[in-house]
């Protein structure tokens, strides 16, 4: 088979699993503990606020955001955040790191099939390195990459250092990401492919607006649809 690509890469979180859900159902959570001191729609602004200042001090994960929850807490509380709601906010971050792996529809069996065709699949995503590296584990899917790169941000030079480390072109390489300005953009500026499948629920951070007309690049609605992409 005559391969488009020699290396493909897949973020992680909200393309090969679902993960956005659970920190939205945490956030909910969060909100009700905090309901005598600021709306829902305060507490939520609030969180975000904090959560992107703090992503130079933590990066990101479940761990930076459970102590921004904390920051947040005592923020709202002027300082009185109780011992009981402190608790609270620390069961919920360990809720959220033993939640199960939920494949996302059609993952393992695109995983598989490029894998049979020749392709050279690597993993890129962020995060906090030991849970995405429990995840990898418990998803049953790190047989099928060659290689798995976590990384603090994913930013242009973060890609280029990953492209140099396969040894491997930017026209070479394809990446499949449900972010446009995580997975799409600084791949498609350092010259490479990219592939944007939107996730139902996606960081507020991540959003990007009027992004043009873009070369090397399309979206799809499933993870399924690439087998169509790489055979036309």
């Amino acid at each position: 088979m005559n391969l488009k690509f020699k290396w493909i890469g897949f973020d992680a979180d909200d393309t090969l699993w679902e993960n956005e859900s659970y920190f939205r159902e945490a956030e909910e959570e969060f909100c009700k503990m905090l309901k005598d001191y600021a709306t829902a729609e305060e507490l939520t602004k609030a969180l975000y606020d904090i959560e992107v200042k703090n992503i130079k001090y933590y990066g990101y994960g479940i761990k930076g955001f459970v102590l921004s929850m904390i920051e947040t807490g005592m923020q709202i509380t002027d300082g009185k955040l109780s011992g009981e709601v402190l608790e609270e906010i620390i069961s919920l971050g360990k809720e959220l790191l033993n939640k199960p792996v939920c494949l996302i529809d059609g993952v393992a069996e695109v995983l598989e099939s490029l894998k049979y065709w020749g392709y050279k699949l690597v993993v890129v995503t962020k995060g906090d390195l030991l849970d995405q590296e429990k995840k990898l584990q418990r998803s049953g899917l790190e047989k099928y990459f060659h290689h798995i790169e976590i990384v603090s941000d994913k930013q242009e030079e973060n890609y280029q250092k990953l492209l140099n480390h396969l040894d491997v072109k930017p026209k070479d390489f394809l990446m499949v990401g449900n972010s446009l300005k995580s997975d799409v953009l600084p791949v498609l500026n350092i010259g490479g492919s990219a592939i944007h499948i939107p996730f139902h629920t996606t960081w507020i951070h991540e959003h990007v607006e009027n992004v043009g007309e873009l070369d090397h690049f399309c979206e799809i609605k499933s993870i399924s649809e690439i087998h169509h992409i790489l055979s036309v």
